[in-house]
């Protein structure tokens, strides 16, 4: 499905409309399909709008209409995105936005739930429940527009590459990321062994994460190195923490789930 037209094209589309234009000079004007300037003509002229339908008081897209972007709540929803989430069609031209995590870890709920309202303030969120888990979810149009990584198919199926403005905020809120990444689709776990006597050694803490994805667990391992956190990879789909010193790290920025 094609992006959402944004407001401010649509606003200008009608001025030029009204100053005498065609429809199809319109069109070829702003790179618009034709009929796409016809029916929001007709929708402007009839419920006299003044600003995007369904969004009264809302925040305006960061991307597309220069709203506001909390980065830090953005970097955590990302990293959630990344590793159990997706955006699908909902009723009309709008996006659904939907995280998937374990109910057993309700705080987590309540943390993706704020970063959403964060990152889209005035939003309703709303939590669907599944077999064992909950789907955390908003619809937005402009969803895509801040995560532009949505296509079809599944993630590991197709490239998952960082805009330079999406890795700007990476780079500047790494933990953030890495939180979201390895609370969806990693853990901490702590390492044992048997010794000859047959009786269990609990060992130390280490993080893993793991991902169908080649590049997401690229991109995992680009914040991990912007962090300062060593890593290893045990198999190709997993990246390991282990040195005392990266797990230290870890536990301030991610932490165990909750």
């Amino acid at each position: 499905m094609p992006a959402p037209t944004p407001w401010p094209v649509l606003q200008e589309a009608a001025r030029l409309r009204e100053a005498g234009s065609t429809d199809a000079e319109v069109a070829q004007q702003l790179g618009i399909c034709v009929n796409t300037i016809r029916r929001w003509r007709r929708r402007i002229r009839r419920e006299e709008l003044t600003s995007a339908p369904g969004r009264t008081g809302s925040a305006p897209c960061p991307r597309c209409e220069g709203g506001a972007l909390d980065e830090s709540a953005y970097a955590h929803l990302l990293g959630w995105y990344l590793g159990d989430g997706h955006i699908a069609l909902a009723r009309g031209t709008s996006r659904l936005l939907a995280i998937y995590n374990d109910d057993r870890y309700p705080a987590l709920n309540e943390e993706v739930e704020a970063s959403i309202r964060a990152v889209k303030p005035g939003t309703s969120v709303w939590r669907r429940r599944l077999k064992g888990c909950s789907a955390i979810s908003a619809s937005w149009h402009h969803w895509p527009c801040v995560f532009p990584q949505h296509g079809e198919g599944r993630k590991h199926d197709r490239p998952i590459v960082l805009e330079p403005w999406q890795q700007e905020i990476v780079d500047e809120h790494p933990g953030r990321l890495l939180r979201g990444l390895f609370h969806s689709d990693g853990c901490r776990v702590q390492n044992w062994a048997v010794g000859a006597n047959g009786q269990r050694y609990e060992g130390y803490p280490r993080y893993l994460f793991s991902n169908a994805s080649t590049d997401i667990i690229g991109i995992c391992c680009a914040a991990l190195d912007r962090l300062g956190a060593a890593h290893t990879h045990p198999r190709r789909d997993v990246v390991s923490v282990a040195r005392r010193a990266s797990v230290a790290l870890l536990d301030e920025h991610v932490g165990p789930k909750s």
